[in-house]
């Protein structure tokens, strides 16, 4: 079963911070479901085809420009018909004047209609963004999301392995914490997934034998994040005497998250480890195979002209 998600009309207009000007009877309920915003120009010009009524419609200055070249008559039909699709709301930017046949087809089909100081572009551009974050497919994962290096780290392994520890030992070499036990992921593009914690237990994180502690207040609050795209999965796992382990780094492993590839290391632990150390490791190491290096491949590389020419000689 497929999970869709909505965002209600009042909370977008509490973020960008949009005035009235006429709301709905069903305002409070009006919920917005489509992670876009269209600018309604052809729709003013009289062609509807494809028209997507479900999303949050804008007004800029090119399209307020035209309306005022039409006559009453004319707004009046283009309006009665918009309206007619019942949209979330009609956003009118750089409080630009509303003509009176907009406001008159708004109350008779009942349709908010809001005013916004920022320019066209950018209330569009920051609404989609925060639209696909709110809207975005999620799930809800065991685990630690840490920040380091600027690399989004998600820890996971069975319980008591050690993840809390080693997350609170990369805060206290200056890097930071975003969850503590579950992390919420979203998949915001196709191939972005960001991760966040939980309302409830933000900034949280247990250790056994001390409890819960508060990070930000305990570490002060750089050594917090609200969110972070996740880069990287390191599996913890005890270490098991004969094992395959993966010791040059050639193999590139995967795990799939909301359709996601997303890059994963194994790690064994044994008494001893220092796990921040190897964490803040793996985190450069990412970086540089996304910048293009790869040092496994070059050692190989290094590695087979040796024996090539080990050959050649004995030949």
């Amino acid at each position: 079963m497929v999970t869709t998600y909505s965002v209600p009309l009042k909370k977008l207009v509490e973020e960008f911070d949009l005035q009235p000007v006429f709301l709905s009877s069903d305002y409070d309920k009006v919920r917005v479901a489509v992670d876009d915003v269209s600018r309604p120009g052809l729709q003013i010009a009289g062609f509807f085809d494809h028209f997507e009524p479900m999303r949050l419609q804008v007004l800029g200055t090119v399209e307020s420009t035209y309306l005022h070249k039409l006559s009453s008559e004319e707004r009046s039909a283009v309006f009665e018909r918009f309206f007619a699709y019942r949209s979330p709301a009609l956003i009118v930017a750089r409080n630009l004047d509303i003509v009176p046949e907009c406001l008159e087809m708004a109350m008779r089909y009942d349709v908010s209609i809001l005013r916004s100081a920022d320019t066209t572009s950018s209330l569009v551009s920051s609404m989609i963004a925060m639209l696909r974050q709110e809207l975005a497919p999620r799930v809800t994962r065991h685990g630690v999301l840490v920040d380091v290096y600027g690399e989004g780290i998600l820890l996971y392994g069975e319980s008591g392995i050690g993840k809390s520890e080693s997350a609170i030992e990369l805060v206290k070499r200056g890097h930071r914490l975003i969850a503590d036990d579950a992390v919420e992921i979203r998949k915001v593009t196709d191939s972005r997934l960001n991760g966040s914690a939980p309302e409830m237990i933000r900034h949280y994180i247990e250790l056994r034998g001390i409890g819960v502690i508060n990070v930000a207040k305990l570490f002060g609050v750089g050594a917090v994040r609200h969110d972070a795209d996740i880069d990287l999965l390191i599996n913890i796992v005890p270490w098991t005497e004969g094992a395959n382990y993966d010791r040059l780094g050639l193999e590139s492993q995967y795990t799939d998250i909301l359709g996601v590839k997303v890059p994963t290391i194994t790690v064994p632990v044994t008494p001893g480890r220092n796990m921040a150390v190897i964490i803040e490791v793996a985190a450069m190491n990412n970086r540089q195979k996304k910048m293009g290096y790869n040092a496994a491949e070059e050692f190989a590389e290094q590695l087979n002209r040796h024996f090539d020419t080990e050959a050649a000689r004995n030949r």
